[in-house]
């Protein structure tokens, strides 16, 4: 069975978890394909996949334009697969925060006609070592104000590996019994 796992990254936390994915459903008998999102995707063929999952970062209340893009031209192909979002913020990371999290996620839905069949918020990481001194201040009084039981001092993962794991888990069972009732025989 043939799975393409694509994604955006900034920092390269959403890098991590795609690698993550990827090694758990390779360990399924999965063929995985990893995508970068900014590289070029024009070769990316849909038609022999068995299952789809993007994972995508948000920054400044936003995924990446190249994940929107793609998800849009291909919305349709998408929605006819076995398909999950991984949506990755630091709001996620915080119960107040989650709110904000899922809106992101509709407003990605919404722009792109996109239904995945399963989504999950992950948290992210802080990772100052990548930030400006301006993007470091607004992480510090923005994004983490109100929400961090106490400051956090220098890079920090956010990432429930555990739940993160459980998802995955679920949507690899739930992709193969969709396929096989379905007769897919791709390999």
């Amino acid at each position: 069975m043939k799975c393409l796992i694509f994604y955006g990254t900034a920092e390269g936390h959403t890098f991590k978890i795609a690698e993550s994915i990827s090694e758990k459903f390779q360990a399924a008998g999965y063929e995985v394909s990893i995508q970068d999102a900014s590289k070029s995707v024009s070769h990316i063929d849909l038609s022999d996949l068995d299952a789809f999952l993007a994972t995508a970062p948000v920054h400044q209340q936003r995924h990446p334009d190249a994940v929107i893009d793609f998800i849009k031209v291909h919305s349709a192909s998408l929605n006819a697969l076995p398909s999950a979002l991984i949506s990755v913020s630091l709001s996620a990371a915080f119960e107040n925060g989650r709110p904000d999290a899922q809106a992101y996620v509709d407003r990605l839905l919404d722009r792109t006609g996109w239904r995945p069949t399963a989504i999950h918020l992950a948290a992210g990481a802080l990772r100052y070592e990548k930030y400006d001194y301006f993007q470091e201040q607004i992480i510090r009084h923005i994004v983490l104000k109100d929400r961090a039981p106490e400051q956090i001092e220098g890079d920090h993962d956010f990432t429930d590996w555990d739940a993160l794991a459980l998802f995955i888990d679920d949507f690899e069972a739930t992709s193969s019994k969709v396929k096989s009732i379905s007769g897919s025989s791709s390999t």
